[in-house]
């Protein structure tokens, strides 16, 4: 496993529970791998779950909200949430996840039991300097048509505090930004009303939570 400077990485080939034993894994990652159940996390690999977001999407949105990139096997690096990840022409060789200073982060989700996939689940990293968002990522699991996205909504923390006012203003931005689709686990309207309460609840974990 390369750990550079600036990056946490590691080969696509690996399996889940290399991830999970590294010790250099981010916890937020590492809380998310070890909700798996013990058998997906020997026989899936890295590579595995990113042609295959919908097999663990709590996974998906953790490395979405930690601006996961994907090392492909003609040397380029893209985002995690590039449109078209998993399906290109060029194959995944590497995860790697920045190293960034002053991140927090939070994690809310809803199910039928612990022990369930999310009916829908929200991941929140923010980073701060001096009391001041200086990036935000809320990534969504069951509330648009893919396993899990990017809120656009969580950019208009950016250059403001992190508190009760601009956290209830972008769970509430979520809300009217999500396309949840309805299934026999919950309606559309469900899945968007948890969206935001979710949203805010991961939000608010960010300002308990210590650095990870």
């Amino acid at each position: 496993m390369e750990t550079p400077n600036k990056y946490w990485q590691i080969d696509a080939a690996s399996s889940l529970q290399a991830l999970l034993d590294d010790a250099a894994c981010p916890p937020l990652l590492g809380g998310v791998l070890g909700g798996l159940p013990w058998q997906t996390r020997n026989e899936k690999t890295v590579a595995a779950l990113l042609r295959a977001p919908r097999t663990a999407p709590l996974w998906t949105a953790a490395l979405l909200a930690l601006g996961a990139e994907v090392v492909l096997e003609d040397d380029t690096v893209t985002p995690l949430a590039s449109p078209g990840q998993g399906k290109g022409q060029s194959t995944p060789v590497a995860l790697r996840l920045p190293r960034r200073e002053g991140q927090r982060w939070g994690i809310a989700r809803v199910a039928r039991t612990p022990a369930d996939e999310p009916i829908v689940a929200a991941v929140a990293v923010v980073e701060l300097a001096e009391g001041m968002v200086q990036a935000a990522r809320l990534a969504l699991a069951g509330a648009w048509p893919e396993p899990a996205r990017l809120a656009q909504a969580a950019a208009q923390l950016v250059g403001g505090p992190l508190d009760a006012a601009s956290i209830a203003a972008t769970a509430a931005a979520i809300e009217a930004e999500v396309e949840p689709e309805g299934d026999w686990l919950g309606s559309a309207a469900y899945r968007r009303a948890m969206a935001s309460v979710l949203a805010r609840r991961a939000l608010e974990a960010c300002l308990k939570e210590g650095e990870g």
